[in-house]
């Protein structure tokens, strides 16, 4: 074997056992820092609470993984060619073989790359679909039906099927010393209608993993304002927030989505459409939670989230004292 070939196989040798080092961290570190398969594969992405929460899921990790190969594939071609075409001292200068103009090589570089984008639009537009769909997937009527109204700034919620004993949908309206609890089931079918009675909000449950803008007078500015989710998949308090910068206090529009099990929720909607004997009047939210007395999930205000003092008078001279 020639001084070259021996030089040219420690070279070969030396990039094999950094890829080998390159293969054992990626394992590793993964293990080491205490992280599951699943969080491993999840790339970052938050847990999410709902049917299309966990679609949305799968397209970021395949799509992740879809990136890591081509960049695997990329990134060894690349350091193949510098190992195994870099100038080497017995070079004699002679260009070695050209293949700018392989038109079979040229071909296959311009079909994988149309072929890899075609398969994530397909799959981003499926789930798309899915998460933006105003029925059930089931096909069934949607079990819960929630209307959702922002203004500046705060939410009103009102369920348009239950009606109190003041004759007026079941409401929850929040205020400026009080978050307002949207009182949700678990495993059953929720349909949201928003608008808005002012400024364009956004809302926006993080678990749920995706926000929608809320629009004044939708019907007028185009906007399919209604929208379903399949089901919440655990009981939990979940803040919410407005994700539109909409004034003064947009960072501070905040709410909590309480999600119970349905007997839960059935109890809450049958105590929100009667009176509370103590006061004569409906059952708030506050109020029915805490009769239903079954623990953290129904605290009667809220736990993911405060109010904001907007008390413009305080908060100057707190800032000046």
């Amino acid at each position: 074997m020639g001084r070259a070939e021996r030089a040219s196989s420690r070279g070969r040798s030396r990039w094999v056992r950094v890829a080998q080092l390159g293969v054992v961290a990626a394992v590793a570190v993964p293990a080491l820092t205490g992280c599951s398969v699943e969080e491993v594969l999840r790339f970052g992405w938050p847990v999410g609470v709902t049917p299309e929460a966990e679609s949305m899921r799968h397209l970021w990790t395949w799509s992740a993984v879809a990136a890591l190969i081509v960049g695997v594939i990329t990134w060894g071609a690349m350091f193949w060619a510098v190992v195994m075409h870099r100038k080497r001292k017995d070079d004699d200068g002679s260009l070695p073989r050209q293949t700018q103009y392989n038109l079979p090589l040229e071909l296959v570089f311009t079909a994988i790359p149309t072929i890899i984008v075609a398969v994530l639009f397909g799959f981003t537009v499926n789930v798309q679909n899915y998460v933006d769909k105003a029925d059930p997937s089931n096909g069934a009527p949607p079990q819960t039906k929630v209307d959702i109204t922002a203004f500046q700034w705060n939410w009103k919620f009102d369920y348009p099927d239950q009606i109190a004993a003041d004759g007026r949908p079941v409401e929850t309206v929040g205020t400026s010393s009080t978050i307002p609890i949207l009182v949700l089931p678990t495993d059953r079918s929720i349909q949201f209608t928003q608008q808005s009675n002012d400024v364009i909000h956004s809302f926006f449950v993080p678990e749920f993993l995706f926000k929608r803008d809320v629009f004044p007078l939708p019907e007028k500015n185009e906007q399919d304002n209604t929208y379903v989710i399949d089901r919440i998949d655990s009981q939990g308090a979940f803040v919410g927030r407005c994700a539109e910068l909409c004034g003064t206090y947009h960072s501070q529009m905040n709410f909590e989505v309480r999600a119970l099990e349905p007997g839960l929720y059935d109890r809450y909607i049958a105590l929100r459409k009667q009176l509370n004997p103590q006061t004569r009047e409906p059952y708030t939210a506050g109020e029915a939670l805490q009769a239903l007395n079954c623990g953290q999930w129904c605290a009667p205000e809220s736990i993911s989230t405060v109010p904001f003092n907007t008390d413009r008078g305080q908060l100057a001279a707190q800032a000046t004292g």
